[in-house]
């Protein structure tokens, strides 16, 4: 009887050792504040201001250059003969394409701008983030963003420590 109170004792203590053990360790960080701050963040966002606002002027004096014409095409339209009036429709048509083509040129430039600005950055973070988690042991960290509890190790100031800022 002692014999297997012993070793019942022996079996829980194993397994509450191994319980211990298995135990997984939970971290979460908050991205979007690690981004907000970063320098190389805000000179990004800067990067992409000044050129969305050169797309713009641009945009602007194409659209200038086009309701102009419009507007003197249209008071000399009684003056003109037909051919010319359709030539003149067709150049607005034409005007209007390349207004066009021109907006959606600069969309997908200033998302290729901003795709090439985020991504060394984003990696940057995420290689930070492995490097604290793993540093102090988490085998999970998660973006605290989308945690409804947020009770656990916030590891952000760590991580914030380890890019420099």
């Amino acid at each position: 009887m002692k014999q297997i109170k012993t070793l019942l004792i022996a079996a829980i203590a194993l397994i509450s050792v191994q319980t211990a053990n298995a135990q997984t360790k939970i971290a979460h960080v908050d991205t979007n504040e690690i981004m907000s701050k970063m320098p190389a963040v805000l000179d990004g966002q800067n990067q992409l201001k000044k050129l969305g606002e050169a797309y713009d002027k641009d945009y602007k004096a194409l659209v200038d250059e086009y309701q102009a014409k419009v507007k003197k095409y249209d008071a000399e339209a009684a003056t003109q003969t037909d051919a010319v009036n359709q030539t003149r429709q067709v150049e607005v048509q034409d005007m209007i394409k390349r207004i066009n083509e021109f907006e959606k040129t600069a969309q997908a430039d200033l998302q290729k701008k901003e795709v090439e600005i985020m991504k060394p950055i984003t990696e940057k973070v995420r290689a930070s983030i492995e490097k604290v988690g793993k540093a102090k042991g988490f085998q999970y960290v998660l973006n605290a963003e989308s945690l409804l509890l947020k009770d656990g190790t916030d590891i952000t100031p760590d991580v914030k420590k380890d890019l420099g800022f």
